[in-house]
């Protein structure tokens, strides 16, 4: 087994020099996330390459690895944690398996079961397969998007790879921003799949597949839904019982590794449960990190020790003010994208002290998307008002006649969205100056308005009650476009693998046909999770608040970052091709003078202007062009 990066292309013409160095320098750019191997594969018009992490047999399972002529080779990204019971049906089928990793075991399934090998894998994986008898390319993405893919459709072929700064070393990539990945990225803080901020360059979505052929081109559909039918039978006492045992053979999978393991300890229900029942199966004490802040109000360490003491797991804290203005180049490079979830900060640095003692590290991600734990859930329930659209229509432009920081504008404009605009509103920043936004107005012309930004993904979901489904979409969306990129991401750039039980595909399927009861009830979220970790975790665990993963965002812009804050006026910054001026300002004199916190809006500007000095392609710093990219 292995974590690593993939890089290739198919159908582009090139000699066999020049395909080598052009593979060699997107597998460079992605050293990062396998610094133990590289491997490489060009034939005609076909090139595969990869970065390998070694976690399981670290002395075989080099890559590109083929089955016994040759016919069919993959590089794969990732783990297969079922892959020892799959050798087994393999051997009895006929197969010979030269190594004993997972990734040899893909490329004879596929023989099996072609396409659908998808679907007899239990793990976390991004993988492409060229099959030379029919010329054929098959890229797939896990179930969850746990593991990444980018790739480049062209009329000539086709280029993929795991991490945007691959696919750029191909001469002829784009890279022409797009306006409308910006307004993305500007209401809800990242590019969500599976748009790129390049215009032309795509990521393939989680539980979807890949098909390319020279005649056809690059076919793409989805293998995977996670949402079951309802099940309103199940009861409390069987679904507690139930996600107890999917967890501990979700935990028992996870475990397995040749190199040393350990998991990130926050204190929180989820990271808790996890730690919990690694300490259950593992016959030594678990290695566990956590990072705390010197600001109190930001310190989780205290609870993550508290629960280490209880666990009797090997802990190590770090409570750190950490070099931020050092730290948010290195971050904002390594998304690619401009993204401006402010814990990566937090996620980078205990992912670099796990990496000084272990090499795979389990964490509690995803257990407030499957459960109901967002306040932000039990928020809109107590918030959601229905009126007549005439009355909504009325709100809107009421409130917006009145001034910035008006008491009750919020409120208003909050009323005058439908139920899904409400929703919206909670996870993403309207756009237009008018609303609180900062965008300039070619932009509000090319994203979406918060009423429609969540559409798409509600259009994805089944018909439920309105917190199953505000939970629902966050699984399809912020999930894979927030959460996983970051742990991924900030994992991958000190190469520590992250491993994510609570994502186990069984236990998602388990928990989206739960009735709502089981998630919320007498204004608590988590209820039947509560239940099935109750005597598992401590009892401390499950009575305290929920608290987020997050950073003193607040105090460093009235600080360290304060010349940052006011770099966004300058006349030359390049955000100012994306933004109104005069909006900014606001922003910028409103926190400073501690009238309103807009941390969380300063830190996507900051990380927008950082990203745009530093991006392959600079902005054009012409609104003229911009208006007419969008026309």
């Amino acid at each position: 087994r292995i974590m690593c990066g993939i890089a290739g292309w198919v159908g582009f013409e090139r000699g066999r020099e020049a395909a080598m160095a052009d593979l060699a320098a997107m597998c460079d750019a992605i050293r990062h996330r396998g610094p133990d191997d590289a491997g490489y594969f060009v034939g005609p018009r076909v090139a595969l390459g990869m970065r390998r992490l070694s976690i399981i047999d670290v002395a075989g399972g080099h890559q590109p690895i083929a089955n016994e002529d040759g016919s069919v080779r993959i590089v794969f990204n990732g783990e297969v944690y079922n892959y020892r019971e799959l050798q087994e049906e393999l051997r009895r089928r006929g197969h010979r398996l030269s190594t004993n990793s997972d990734t040899e075991t893909i490329v004879h399934l596929y023989e099996e079961h072609g396409d659908a090998v998808v679907d007899h894998l239990c793990g976390m994986f991004a993988f492409a397969i060229w099959d030379e008898r029919r010329r054929r390319l098959l890229l797939a993405r896990d179930r969850l998007g746990i593991k990444p893919l980018y790739y480049w459709p062209s009329a000539h072929g086709l280029a993929f790879a795991s991490e945007l700064k691959a696919l750029l070393q191909l001469e002829g990539c784009p890279r022409e921003i797009a306006p409308e990945a910006v307004a993305d990225y500007l209401a809800l803080g990242y590019v969500p799949e599976p748009d790129c901020i390049y215009r032309g360059v795509r990521k393939l979505e989680p539980g979807h597949l890949l098909v390319w052929d020279a005649a056809n081109g690059a076919t793409v559909r989805r293998y995977w839904n996670p949402f079951r039918p309802e099940d309103p039978r199940l009861d409390e006492v069987e679904a507690a019982r139930e996600i107890r045992r999917l967890l501990s053979e979700s935990v028992r999978y996870r475990l397995i590794s040749d190199v040393p393991l350990g998991a990130f300890l926050s204190g929180g229900l989820d990271s808790s449960a996890v730690v919990a029942e690694m300490a259950r199966q593992m016959d030594r004490p678990v290695r566990t990190f956590s990072i705390g802040f010197d600001e109190p109000d930001f310190n989780e360490a205290p609870h993550a020790a508290a629960v280490a003491r209880a666990l009797g797991t090997e802990h190590t804290e770090l409570v750190v003010r950490p070099e931020v203005e050092a730290l948010i180049g290195d971050i904002v490079a390594a998304f690619d994208e401009p993204f401006a979830d402010s814990s990566a900060i937090p996620t980078f640095l205990v992912s670099r002290l796990a990496r000084s003692a272990v090499t795979v590290a389990l964490s509690g991600d995803g257990g407030d998307e499957l459960f109901g734990g967002y306040t932000r859930y039990l928020d809109l329930g107590r918030r959601d008002v229905a009126l007549p659209a005439a009355v909504r229509v009325a709100l809107g432009a009421f409130a917006r006649r009145l001034p910035h920081g008006a008491r009750g504008r919020n409120r208003l404009l909050e009323l005058s969205r439908r139920s899904a605009g409400r929703y919206a509103g909670m996870v993403a920043h309207p756009l237009d100056p008018a609303e609180g936004g900062v965008a300039a107005p070619a932009l509000v012309a090319a994203g979406h308005g918060l009423d429609d930004v969540l559409d798409r993904w509600l259009a994805a979901v089944p018909e439920r009650d309105l917190l199953t489904r505000a939970s629902f979409v966050d699984l399809i969306s912020y999930l894979p476009g927030d959460i996983l990129t970051k742990v991924d991401r900030m994992s991958m750039a000190v190469s520590l693998e992250a491993r994510v039980p609570l994502l186990d595909h069984r236990l998602v399927e388990f928990a989206t046909a739960m009735p709502a009861a089981l998630r919320f009830r007498d204004g608590v979220g988590k209820w039947v999770w509560r239940k099935a970790i109750r005597g598992l975790v401590p009892d401390a665990v499950l009575d305290r608040p929920k608290q987020g993963f997050g950073v003193p965002l607040r105090h460093w812009f009235r600080r360290e970052l304060r010349h940052h804050m006011d770099g966004l006026l300058r006349p030359d910054a390049a955000v100012l091709e994306y933004v109104d001026a005069g909006a900014v300002g606001r922003v910028v004199r409103e926190h400073a003078t501690g009238r309103r916190d807009h941390s969380a809006l300063l830190w996507k500007l900051l990380v927008l202007q950082r990203w745009l000095e530093t991006a392959a392609c600079p902005p054009t710093r012409s609104r003229a062009r911009l208006a007419a990219s969008i026309a």
